[in-house]
C-alpha cells in the first residue's frame, strides 16, 4: 500500500450529485469537504423518478427508511395516442422505479453524508482553481466575503449545468436545444386517472404526461409555444393544455408550483482534466424523457467515488481514474440518444409518422420487448462498460456462453448487497482438491484491495467484482492468469514491490 492522501476532495454543489459524491467518499474514510454557493437546499421538486440501480445506491447509504416512507412505487407506463391507449410498460419487482422528488432525494442523502461525519458549506462559492500533476489549489469565497487558497486532492463538479468548475476548466459543452418551450407544474387534479401508474398521452395537439406524486398531487409536463415566458403560464392556460391534451374530465386546483425551460442535449468534451471531474448535469444534460436525468448523475457521482477513495487512501494506482470519463461518457451517450429518441416520438405531427409509432410500440408490448430490454435498461441494471483500466478485456467470444460478462453488473442483486463497497471482491467457485497456491497470492500480495470469497462447486472460476459490483474480470483456471494480470495494473507500484518483496 502506498502512503494515504491526507488532502480532502472538494465537491462543488450540494444537489442529489454533489450530495452523492460526498456521502460515498465520507462512508469510505475519504477526507471530503462539500460546498454550495446558495444559502440553503432549494424546496422545488424538480426531478423525481428514482430507478432501481440508483434506489439500491440509496440503500446502500443507509435510506431504506426513507425510501418506504417518501417513495411512491410506479407499475406502469402507459402511452396513449389522443385517448386511445397505444401500450402499457408494466414493471415488475426488479424494474419497478419510485417517485420520490429531489428535495426528499436531497434530505436523504444529506442524512447519509452526515451520518458519515460530513457538513454542508452553504454559501461558499469556487471562485477560481489551478492544478499540476500533485494537487489542485482552489480560492473559496466565505459567505462573509472572505476568500481563502487552500490545496486540494481532487476536485468534483457536481454544480449543474452553468457548473463553474466545468468553465474554470474551459471545457466546452457541445450540443443544442430544442426549439420548443416546456411547461412542468405540480397540482391537484380532480377527475378519474390512476394514481400508481404515469400516464403519457401523445395527441395532435401535443404532449402531455401526468406523474403520481406520494403526496397525492400530480406533476404535469407538457409543451408550451416557443416564447412562452414562465409569468405567461397562468392556471387557466394550464388547465387549457390538460383540456386539450389529456383524457378529459381532470380539473386542476392548487397549483403549487409551475415553470417553463428548454430542453437541450448537451454533453463536455471530456469528463476530466487532471486532477478535476465532472458528474451529473455539469457534465452532460438532455431531455428528461424516460425520467433518466437524476440517476444518471447519481450514478456518475457512484462510479467516480469508489475510484476516488482508493486511489486517495493508496490501495489502488491513479490509473484507475483514467477510467471514470470513458465509463461515465459511454452510459451518458446512451441516455441522451434514448431521451432524443423518445421527445422527437413525442412531437410527430404527420399522420403516418404517428400510425408507425403506435404500431410500433404496441408489437413491442406484444412481442416483450419492453420486458426484456427497455425496462431493465430504464432501471439501470444493463449499462455496462467498456474494456479500459477499470474492467478487463473479455475472453474469447460469448456468443454462448452463460454467466457474468466483464463491464456489467453482478445478475444477483442479494449477492451485490452482500459485497463490501470499500474494496474488490474475489467470488471464487472451488472443486473439491487442494486450494489453488494462487488465491495465495492474490490475498498476500492484495490484501488493501481485495477480499477473497470462495465456495464449492463442480467447476473452478473466478470472478473479480469491483466495489460499485460490477465485474472487473475472470478467470475459469486456477492460474489466475487474467485476475492478477488485471489487478497488478490496479494496485500502486509501492504495493506490488512489496507482494514480490513478501
Amino acid at each position: 500500500m502506498s502512503t494515504p492522501d491526507t488532502r480532502p476532495v472538494l465537491v462543488v454543489g450540494a444537489g442529489p450529485v454533489g450530495l452523492t459524491a460526498a456521502a460515498e467518499l465520507a462512508r469510505r474514510g475519504t477526507p471530503v469537504r462539500l460546498i454550495d454557493r446558495t444559502d440553503a437546499p432549494s424546496p422545488l421538486t424538480k426531478a423525481l423518478m428514482v430507478w432501481p440501480r440508483t434506489l439500491e445506491v440509496f440503500r446502500g447509504l443507509g435510506a431504506d427508511d426513507y425510501i418506504d416512507k417518501h417513495g411512491l412505487p410506479v407499475h406502469s407506463f402507459r402511452y396513449n395516442s389522443g385517448t386511445d391507449p397505444i401500450c402499457d410498460i408494466v414493471f415488475g419487482d426488479r424494474t419497478r422505479p419510485m417517485v420520490i422528488i429531489q428535495p426528499d432525494v436531497e434530505e436523504l442523502l444529506r442524512e447519509a453524508f452526515t451520518r458519515a461525519g460530513g457538513r454542508i458549506e452553504w454559501e461558499t462559492e469556487l471562485i477560481r482553481l489551478s492544478q499540476d500533476p500533485d494537487g489542485v489549489l482552489a480560492t473559496l469565497r466565505a459567505p462573509d466575503g472572505t476568500e481563502t487558497t487552500e490545496e486540494y486532492a481532487y476536485v468534483v463538479g457536481g454544480d449543474g449545468a452553468s457548473s463553474t468548475v466545468r468553465k474554470a476548466l474551459g471545457i466546452e459543452f457541445r450540443g443544442a436545444t430544442y426549439p420548443n418551450v416546456f411547461i412542468l407544474a405540480d397540482t391537484e387534479i380532480d377527475g378519474d386517472l390512476q394514481r400508481d401508474a404515469v400516464h403519457y398521452y401523445c395527441t395532435e395537439n401535443g404532449i402531455m404526461v401526468l406523474i403520481p406524486l406520494y403526496n397525492g398531487r400530480f406533476r404535469v409536463f407538457t409543451a408550451g409555444p416557443p416564447g412562452l415566458r414562465g409569468e405567461d403560464l397562468t392556471e387557466e392556460l394550464l388547465q387549457d393544455f390538460v383540456d386539450k391534451r389529456g383524457p378529459g374530465g381532470l380539473k386542476l386546483y392548487d397549483v403549487s408550483w409551475k415553470t417553463t425551460f428548454a430542453i437541450h442535449a448537451r454533453h463536455a468534451e471530456r469528463f476530466r482534466a487532471g486532477r478535476v471531474f465532472l458528474a451529473g448535469d455539469a457534465a452532460h444534460i438532455h431531455s428528461p424523457a424516460g425520467g433518466q436525468g437524476l440517476n444518471t448523475g447519481v450514478t456518475d457521482a457512484h462510479n467516480l467515488a469508489w475510484k476516488l477513495a482508493l486511489v486517495h487512501r493508496g490501495a489502488a494506482a491513479p490509473e484507475l481514474l483514467d477510467s471514470y470519463g470513458s465509463e461515465r461518457a459511454a452510459v451518458a451517450q446512451g441516455v441522451v440518444k434514448q431521451a432524443e429518441v423518445q421527445t422527437k416520438a413525442w412531437m410527430l405531427s404527420k399522420r403516418w409518422q404517428i400510425q408507425l409509432r403506435d404500431v410500433s410500440a404496441r408489437m413491442a408490448e406484444r412481442s416483450g420487448v419492453f420486458d426484456r430490454f427497455y425496462s431493465p435498461w430504464l432501471a439501470g441494471l444493463t449499462n455496462h462498460y467498456p474494456a479500459g483500466p477499470a474492467v478487463d478485456e473479455e475472453q474469447g467470444r460469448r456468443l454462448r456462453r452463460t454467466g457474468p460478462r466483464n463491464g456489467h453488473l453482478v445478475a444477483d442483486a442479494a449477492l451485490r448487497a452482500s459485497l463490501p463497497v470499500d474494496r474488490y471482491t474475489l467470488l471464487v467457485t472451488l472443486p473439491s482438491g487442494p486450494r489453488p497456491p494462487r488465491l495465495a497470492e492474490v490475498e498476500k500480495s492484495y490484501d488493501e484491495l481485495v477480499t477473497v470469497r470462495t465456495k464449492p462447486g463442480r467447476r473452478f472460476s473466478a470472478v473479480l467484482v469491483r466495489p460499485d459490483h460490477y465485474v472487473a474480470a475472470q478467470d475459469h483456471a486456477p492460474e489466475l492468469t487474467r485476475v492478477l494480470g488485471h489487478l497488478a495494473t490496479l494496485a500502486p507500484a509501492a504495493l506490488i514491490e512489496e507482494g514480490h518483496s513478501a
